[in-house]
């Protein structure tokens, strides 16, 4: 019933060519609405376009970049709906380059913001794509565990994180009071297939846990592997934006898109173990930036959204390593790179 005025629907999903943006579009479609996308496709070193299938779903798929005026006002002037994605999205990369972080992430976000308030612009609602980073390390609770609520201060501890809350910030400032609603999902950790690493990241920890021991590699632990993650499967990070984009409840709310299920590191990389008899660890240093972690409060994405998370951590990861058995072409060729695979770290 709630995704009816999706159906005929202009949603522009800046960032649609990304894992995460990908989905949503394909989810977007099935839902009769028609995505238009707005990616340069150059968050990766090597090809991942075809794999993410982004054209098959989409109704128009421009390349270009989040910081182009003109092309983010002609966009923004077709559509009803806007989902934010948009962003440079590594922590790592984000710690070593903080001036494209900026650009991308605060510029890049300003710019859509600009687009969505300005003349002929008439969008119904913007959510914005965030992330649990904000949190930093959080407040533990009981036993230790930092359980992160909505409403509790942001104490961001990377560069990416800070870039989000100053987004998250601005969102806010710019559409209240105009005609275009706002709301905001703080993703947790995103995992699921097609996910494809990226080199000197650690981000996409369960593609690197994966790849390597499918490359006979050892999984690395960064920090021993004690960090706390709640992991998220992608499909159900789709349903959960989407859901954001058509609730009536969600108007000026934010919400965390996470499982509310706490998994250390090594927990996680022993799951993947298990599909590779003879697989190895190795512990090294936790990376800058990479925070402690822990889990989602998740009662106010099932209050407003009436959401939960469909997919459990043992089946996404099986799903994972079954589709990595099946497409061992995904494998980048810099990963089996001795140089390469040797200067990365994961964590996240």
């Amino acid at each position: 019933m709630r995704f009816r005025q999706l159906a005929g629907a202009t949603v522009l999903v800046t960032g649609g060519g990304g894992l995460v943006g990908s989905r949503i579009v394909a989810q977007l479609a099935a839902h009769g609405a028609h995505p238009l996308v707005l990616d340069s496709f150059g968050a990766y070193p090597h090809a991942v376009r075809d794999r993410f299938e982004v054209d098959r779903h989409a109704a128009e798929v421009v390349l270009g970049d989040v910081r182009e005026r003109a092309t983010v006002a002609w966009l923004a002037g077709r559509a009803d709906f806007v989902i934010h994605a948009a962003a440079y999205a590594d922590v790592a990369a984000c710690t070593r380059n903080p001036d494209v972080a900026f650009a991308s992430n605060v510029h890049g976000t300003q710019t859509v913001l600009d687009a969505v308030t300005g003349a002929g612009a008439a969008v119904k609602r913007l959510v914005f794509v965030s992330s649990a980073s904000v949190y930093g390390d959080g407040t533990p609770v009981g036993g230790g565990l930092a359980r992160f609520a909505e409403d509790q201060p942001l104490t961001p501890i990377s560069v990416y994180a800070n870039t989000k809350v100053w987004a998250e910030h601005q969102v806010r400032l710019m559409l209240e009071g105009t005609g275009t609603e706002h709301a905001t999902v703080r993703y947790f950790s995103v995992y699921g297939d097609p996910q494809v690493p990226k080199p000197d990241s650690h981000s996409w920890m369960v593609p690197w846990m994966a790849m390597s021991a499918h490359t006979g590699s050892p999984i690395r632990l960064n920090g021993g592997g004690r960090q706390v993650r709640d992991m998220v499967h992608v499909d159900d990070i789709a349903h959960a934006t989407i859901l954001a984009l058509v609730a009536d409840e969600m108007a000026g709310q934010t919400v965390n898109v996470g499982t509310g299920v706490p998994t250390t590191v090594r927990e996680i990389g022993e799951l993947i173990a298990a599909h590779y008899p003879g697989a190895a660890f190795v512990e090294t240093p936790r990376p800058e930036g990479d925070p402690l972690g822990g889990c989602a409060d998740t009662r106010r994405a099932a209050d407003l959204l009436g959401w939960q998370p469909g997919i459990r951590l043992v089946d996404g990861i099986d799903r994972y390593v079954a589709w990595l058995k099946d497409t061992p072409g995904a494998i980048p060729d810099w990963f089996t790179v001795p140089a390469a695979a040797g200067s990365a770290v994961l964590a996240a």
